[in-house]
């Protein structure tokens, strides 16, 4: 077998091997948080965009420079304590900075001043790192994109794009003007104008040979640039001394198999597709004769992998579907880019700690980085990392065991996530994320995502039941938890049916096991979406045996904030089901949200309210009901995240005082205890922001208390599920 085929045998193999290796005695986890909106000046309105995107680090490697376009500016990060990193400030710049690389004391920032997309250009701007001053050098030809320093400091390399107009002509190629390299020689640190170097790149690739678009440059140690042309799907090697080009070639196509094409609803990994052009973007050397690249995909392509390349052009590996099923094994997978790029691998690094040799792959709609081990043949998948919304820069820091990561995304005006830059450490242990995870089955991950209730098994520890919510209503799901293996796994998917066919238009937000190897699920309802608000009684293979819709003495004052959770109280005649209504409907008070009883032996109606904490921002109200050993307990959250999250909590209701009334009367008051303040708990779990969503809470068999969160199916969210054993109340409290 030759050297190629061999390496595509393995690739093969690894696209289905999926168990963390049993040598992964160190690993990343993550151990800092920055919310990049910190660095804002206190005269600055705090809403005010922000975005980390290219990430660099000092030559000591204590201060983060990155660029944040949306603000116009290059933001500064002290990490002198990694674990406790500190604002440094911004530098506001006249333009849109796009890339940032460090050069001896100074960081060199390409700015983009284009007035057009026919009319492009760009300057460097020299950041004195220690003063926090900047300089205004270079003029550039057109619009950069991309910079960095060679190993000995003698070069920068920028690439200049001059991007096409996506909406001109459906984005189509060639767009003039075209772009170009160029290589300036460095003088203590400062890029020398006057010894500029313009690579023209054009008659190179097959498409669009005359308007090359370059993205992304690096520096081996022999002083050669490679530079992808991401739209003309090709690959350049230039030296940096000559500006000649050495080598240059296609980026190819590649395959995938066992991946999700359609965006539906749905997670099914049971499609392929061939001739996918790869257009990489970020491209990293992995010594002098091997390269990497993140096969994103812009114009036509995406291939939804990463690849490693001779520096001549042989293809050494290709990593296939094995970015998908990591990150929908995770439960990361963006089903709303299924039809587009996938989980979309954008940036990379490579770097070595100690004696091994890692590259990471940031993915862009997935919010992770996967971390492979480079052996010189196959790489060996080490782990996933969870970073922000949007990864877009990755930096290595071997000589400190550090791992950065810039998140682009900033969800400010619509009340989400901000962008983070995060922090990550190499040491001995296991990783702490993902906490719950899928297998896979016959090649195929089992997808799953946006959690959103948990029940235990009555009869066995450590099994619990979850759902997903209305993200994935075309293939309604129960999940099988064994809970005691570390991290969770999801052994099992029960798709919720009618008949043998996936049911429709439900949003399941609760479940309880019913005792006799069935369940009940609650739907939290929507009538502008024709989503029902009612409870399914459904046996143990999912299938529908019971329906019962909410009475019109309760719809009559609906809204689309109903049922949250579904719990079972009492025995035989007497057994009711529970269910907590998420916020308050037209006929409450404020302030007052209704717990709703349902007698299946009578099919009588009734409720209390229940008594809501204040909130400073947003909502606040109901998303889990537990009964336990006497107890309801229920999960009170606020709609906040990050820093101004406040209520993530558990209450508790005695079961003796609950004591529902009759629909269209007075209802009675329940009085609550706090039985534990969950924040903190979200805030460890994995040292990143707290989220927004706890929908999930039981308590097994064995009386061990366990808590999830909505991931909201990765749109427009960082992806994190948090999963966390709480072991036994009384013994944490």
């Amino acid at each position: 077998m030759g050297r190629h085929s061999l390496f595509c045998a393995l690739a093969s193999a690894l696209s289905v091997t999926t168990a963390i290796p049993a040598f992964a005695d160190m690993a990343f986890n993550r151990i800092a948080t920055f919310p990049v909106a910190d660095n804002l000046p206190a005269d600055m309105d705090a809403a005010s965009e922000t975005s980390s995107e290219i990430i660099t680090a000092s030559q000591d490697g204590s201060t983060l420079i990155f660029s944040d376009s949306p603000l116009g500016a290059v933001g500064i990060i002290d990490i002198t304590d990694p674990k406790a990193p500190k604002p440094g400030g911004l530098i506001k710049v006249d333009g849109e900075p796009t890339s940032v690389a460090v050069s001896g004391p100074n960081a060199i920032a390409a700015v983009n001043t284009s007035e057009s997309y026919t009319d492009p250009s760009g300057n460097l701007l020299v950041i004195d790192i220690a003063g926090k001053t900047a300089e205004a050098s270079c003029t550039l030809p057109g619009q950069p994109d991309s910079v960095a320093v060679s190993k000995d400091g003698r070069f920068l390399a920028v690439a200049i794009e001059n991007e096409r107009d996506e909406d001109l002509n459906d984005g189509a190629l060639p767009q003039m003007p075209a772009g170009s390299l160029q290589i300036f020689a460095l003088k203590e640190g400062t890029p020398d104008c006057d010894s500029v170097k313009t690579v023209a790149l054009t008659g190179l690739a097959e498409v669009a040979p005359e308007d090359p678009e370059p993205e992304f440059v690096d520096f081996n140690s022999l002083g050669e640039i490679v530079v992808t042309l991401q739209e003309n799907n090709h690959i350049a090697i230039v030296s940096a001394e000559t500006g000649k080009v050495v080598s240059h070639f296609s980026a190819g196509s590649g395959s995938v198999e066992n991946v999700d094409l359609l965006d539906d609803k749905a997670l099914r990994f049971d499609q392929s597709a061939g001739n996918l052009p790869r257009e990489p973007d970020a491209v990293k050397w992995l010594d002098d004769e091997r390269l990497v690249v993140a096969n994103e995909g812009d114009y036509t392509g995406g291939a939804r992998s990463f690849t490693i390349f001779s520096k001549t052009g042989e293809v050494l590996y290709d990593s296939g579907a094995d970015l998908e099923h990591q990150a929908a094994l995770a439960g990361h997978y963006p089903d709303k880019r299924s039809d587009s790029k996938g989980a979309e691998p954008e940036g990379m690094e490579a770097a070595t700690y100690g004696d091994e040799r890692y590259l990471f792959v940031a993915l862009e709609r997935a919010s992770l980085v996967a971390v492979y081990r480079d052996t010189g043949e196959a790489p060996e998948f080490v782990q996933v990392l969870p970073s922000g919304i949007g990864p877009e820069g990755v930096l290595a820091i071997p000589e400190r065991n550090l791992l950065v990561t810039a998140n682009e995304a900033d969800l400010v005006e619509d009340g989400g996530a901000r962008s983070h830059v995060m922090v990550y450490e190499l040491a001995e242990g296991t990783p702490a994320y993902p906490m719950i995870r899928s297998v896979m089955q016959d090649g195929q991950p089992l997808g799953w995502g946006a959690l959103s209730g948990l029940a235990a098994d009555p009869g066995q520890a450590g099994m619990l039941y979850a759902v997903s919510d209305s993200f994935f209503s075309a293939e309604p799901a129960i999940f099988i938890v064994d809970a005691t293996s570390t991290p969770a796994e999801i052994t099992r998917k029960i798709v919720v049916n009618r008949g043998g066919m996936p049911a429709q238009k439900l949003d399941l937000e609760g479940i309880v096991a019913d005792g006799e190897g069935g369940f009940w699920l609650a739907s939290e309802g929507r009538t502008d979406r024709l989503t029902p608000h009612a409870l399914f009684h459904v046996d143990a293979d999912g299938g529908i045996t019971e329906e019962i819709a909410f009475p019109a003495k309760l719809l009559a004052h609906e809204t689309r904030f109903g049922m949250e959770g579904v719990t079972l109280v009492g025995e035989g005649d007497e057994q009711m089901l529970v269910m907590a209504i998420q916020r308050e409907w037209k006929n409450d008070p404020k302030g007052q949200v209704k717990l709703v009883a349902y007698k299946p032996s009578t099919e009588e109606w009734s409720a209390v309210r229940y008594p809501l904490d204040d909130g400073e921002k947003g909502w606040v109200g109901l998303s889990e009901i537990t009964a336990h050993d006497g107890t309801l307990y229920i999960v009170e959250r606020d709609n906040q995240l990050g820093t101004s999250a406040r209520i993530k909590r558990l209450y508790g209701v005695a079961i003796g005082s609950f004591q529902p009334a009759p629909l269209g009367g007075e209802l009675p008051v329940v009085e609550k205890t706090l039985v534990r303040d969950l924040i903190n708990d979200m805030r460890t779990a994995t040292n990143g922001y707290v989220v927004d969503k706890i929908e999930g809470f039981a308590i097994d068999a064995a009386g061990e208390a366990y808590f999830v969160t909505d991931n909201d199916g990765v749109d427009d969210s960082s992806g994190e599920t948090v999963f966390v054993r709480l072991g036994r109340l009384e013994a944490v409290n």
